[in-house]
């Protein structure tokens, strides 16, 4: 068998610095150091540097210079979700169509990962978010609605399904979706859901929280307008 060289990806000087600097510590050397170590101008370097800022690969603070970032995929999806959204806010649609798949995908997987501090603190959560329902001025949970669906999936070992996941939580704060109601006997039975979906992962039972999920997925597809 002839041997195949080994393809290259194409990034830049500045990425290809970064990914073979996995392990160095602090701020990186300056951008004149850098200018001559990559053989490319500082302005060009200023532009990829610039780059791998929006993708949240490196840091740069005042006196303390640039550092590089633990590898995160949620910074390049909420960009190109949020011009998505820009573009046409019905692009929200299919990346929670998408999102929906996801959780459903990963389910099993996600819930047997999680901890006992994890499981108490999804009861903790169930237990907030009614407490604002209930309240004598009802509020919509959706921070706790947020961090429920996050801390499920949050043991994951894989960057790009947790990515995709946050990015979720940016769009649906960005179309408004945090502020609405529906009313508070759907809210009533979403959170109805969410609680089944808890007790079953402390249960063990992950088919049946799966199906809530599933169910619940559903109600919010149909939500009133």
């Amino acid at each position: 068998m002839i041997p195949r060289e080994r393809p290259t990806p194409k990034i830049s000087e500045f990425l290809r610095y970064l990914a073979s600097h996995e392990q160095a510590e602090g701020s990186l050397p300056s951008l004149n150091d850098l200018s001559r170590e990559l053989g490319i101008s500082v302005a060009g370097l200023r532009e990829q540097l610039e780059v791998a800022r929006a993708l949240g690969l490196v840091e740069v603070r005042p006196r303390t210079g640039t550092r590089r970032l633990s590898y995160s995929f949620a910074p390049a999806v909420k960009q190109s979700l949020a011009y998505a959204l820009a573009v046409n806010q019905s692009h929200f649609a299919k990346y929670s169509e998408l999102r929906n798949h996801i959780e459903a995908a990963y389910w099993d997987e996600a819930v047997q990962l999680l901890t006992e501090e994890d499981k108490t603190e999804l009861q903790n959560i169930v237990a907030r978010a009614f407490e604002k329902l209930r309240g004598n001025s009802a509020q919509v949970p959706h921070e706790e609605h947020r961090r429920l669906h996050l801390l499920i999936y949050s043991r994951l070992n894989n960057p790009f399904v947790t990515g995709l996941l946050e990015a979720y939580w940016e769009a649906y704060e960005a179309v408004g979706l945090n502020m609405y109601a529906g009313g508070m006997d759907y809210l009533e039975e979403v959170w109805g859901y969410h609680k089944a979906m808890v007790q079953s992962i402390c249960n063990g039972n992950y088919t049946a929280g799966r199906k809530a999920l599933v169910s619940h997925i559903d109600l919010l597809a149909h939500r009133p307008s």
